[in-house]
């Protein structure tokens, strides 16, 4: 059997735990690997509101209970960047969240584009 490697890509908001446990019911044996990842935008400020460190080292902390390292990374194109860590770590699962607003087409348009960009990955969207 294929060894499942899942990536879980959150934000720093604590409503990320349930993604992160969402991709840990996907863990199945001890050769299976769960990755979390954060990729922040360069141009935008690394912690942009008081409590986002807060929110980030108590998704931290949900990580490592599930035997998943935290991972965040800076970036000009954070597509890419998810692609690239994808790509290099050989990601057979992505689960994400849905927007929380919808007229943001520009995340609607980020699992449309991963999706496209990764078509051997199963995508699970919460």
């Amino acid at each position: 059997m294929e060894k499942s490697k899942v990536m879980v890509c959150v934000t720093q908001q604590k409503t990320c735990e349930r993604l992160i446990l969402e991709g840990h019911k996907l863990i199945k044996s001890e050769e299976d690997k769960l990755y979390v990842i954060h990729v922040v935008n360069e141009r935008e400020n690394f912690l942009e509101y008081a409590n986002d460190g807060e929110a980030l080292e108590y998704l931290f902390n949900v990580s490592k209970k599930v035997g998943a390292d935290l991972t965040v990374l800076r970036s000009k194109d954070v597509l890419k960047a998810i692609i690239d860590f994808a790509k290099s770590n050989h990601i057979t699962h992505i689960v994400m969240g849905t927007p929380q607003n919808k007229g943001l087409g520009e995340k609607v348009g980020i699992g449309l584009q991963l999706q496209n960009n990764l078509p051997d990955v199963k995508f699970i969207t919460l």
